[in-house]
């Protein structure tokens, strides 16, 4: 069987804050090391009251420090927002401290709202430079030449693996061209999937970096001891894409008993659409589920997010996922 990785985000649950929020995450990724799940990625939002991962390089240190073997990185970094001089002095200075073990996933969109955008990039406007920006972040990790002007201290010469991540053909291309793995966000926008990894595959150059191509999907799950607890942990999920959409995005709500009367048709229809990639039941079920998923888009690795309002239970939920991992193996 293919590795399980996780995806955090941090999440702020109604009635707690963001060093409760902190001291979770540090729990779940030393639960997920031993439970043998092979990365543990967080992701850069902002201005997103229920997202605590805004300083994604600052938690990943926390992470990493917190735990000794399970690679930590970013899913990802929103290059635009950032140099990338920054972000490769950042990557070197964790991959320094933590070697053989640290992550670096590169996204082109900003994370956020339009407004906060702006207020990020108040030298940089725009991710049209995408393409050159993630050429000269590459760079920076190269070993360092005697009369180069510019160099990463740390960072030049520093073995840092670099993903790029997307939810459409733009970034399957690019990492194709670029001989880089790609990790595809299905996990929330799972429209252009079988065609960007049919893609990424078909294009692939070999590169220094990487001899073939390597791809890891994202994949909801949510476990529990029977499906319908499953489905009602599941409603936390459901209902920050509701609040989102409606332009209302908050603290991680509390499951509630039922769904159908929380959203309108039209909501429901959007949310289920942009959460079709997601496994949620018992642990029968959720085998079920990761057997037909994999056996369908052959990803060469899952990065299982859930976000799940009671802590216990999000961990419980990682558990069950790692005992039916097992399962699989035979």
């Amino acid at each position: 069987m293919i590795p399980f990785s996780v995806l955090d985000l941090a999440p702020v649950t109604e009635g707690s804050d963001t060093t409760q929020a902190f001291a979770n995450t540090l729990d779940l990724a030393r639960r997920a090391e031993a439970l043998g799940y092979h990365r543990y990625w967080l992701a850069e939002h902002h201005n997103m009251p229920g997202i605590a991962s805004a300083a994604t390089a600052v938690l990943i240190g926390h992470v990493a420090g917190g735990t000794s073997s399970i690679r930590v990185g970013a899913g990802g970094i929103m290059l635009p927002n950032h140099a990338p001089l920054q972000v490769a002095e950042q990557f070197g200075t964790l991959a320094s401290l933590y070697p053989g073990r640290i992550d670096l996933g590169l996204g082109r969109a900003p994370g956020t709202d339009h407004a906060t955008a702006r207020a990020l990039r108040r030298y940089f406007d725009s991710a049209e430079q995408f393409p050159q920006d993630v050429a000269e972040l590459l760079a920076y990790f190269e070993p360092a030449t005697p009369n180069q002007p510019v160099r990463a201290v740390p960072g030049a010469g520093i073995d840092v693996p670099v993903w790029l991540l997307g939810s459409s053909l733009f970034s399957a291309r690019l990492s194709a061209a670029m001989g880089l793995p790609f990790a595809f966000a299905s996990h929330f926008a799972p429209d252009a999937m079988d065609e960007a990894l049919a893609l990424y595959r078909r294009d692939f150059r070999p590169s220094a970096r990487l001899a073939a191509p390597y791809a890891m999907l994202g994949v909801n799950i949510v476990a529990a001891e029977s499906d319908a607890q499953a489905k009602r942990l599941f409603t936390t999920q459901q209902q920050s894409f509701v609040n989102l959409r409606r332009g209302r995005p908050g603290l991680i709500p509390p499951p509630i008993d039922n769904i159908e009367d929380f959203w309108t048709p039209t909501e429901k229809f959007g949310v289920e659409h942009a959460l079709a990639c997601a496994v949620i039941g018992s642990a029968e079920t959720v085998k079920q589920g990761i057997e037909s998923f994999v056996e369908r888009h052959r990803p060469d690795e899952l990065m299982i997010t859930a976000n799940v309002f009671d802590h216990e239970a999000r961990c419980r939920s990682y558990a069950i996922v790692a005992e039916v991992r097992q399962r699989l193996l035979g």
